[in-house]
């Protein structure tokens, strides 16, 4: 059964994320990174594709790029730690 059969069912609440994730583009992704989950995510990430058709690591990607957006200051305490490092 696809995944598009549940929109109508589902609080329209969720839709605006969902919809946000599924139009975040990856496809000039170069760059592969190997990540250690753990089993009820990995669960809970396998259980969202067969809900809503989006896959692992678009989600994984949308999440990580949201989380350096939403905290710029992860930014700067890179940056202040790789010039400590090259003194």
């Amino acid at each position: 059964m696809s995944w598009k059969f549940f929109r109508g069912k589902r609080d329209p609440a969720y839709n605006e994320i969902l919809d946000r994730i599924k139009a975040y583009d990856k496809s000039g992704d170069r760059s592969l990174v190997h990540v250690r989950l753990d089993d009820h995510t990995i669960l809970l990430l396998n259980q969202l594709k067969l809900a809503t058709g989006i896959e692992m690591q678009k989600m994984i990607a949308f999440a990580i790029t949201e989380l350096i957006r939403q905290h710029p200051e992860l930014r700067t305490l890179i940056k202040q730690f790789l010039q400590k490092i090259n003194e």
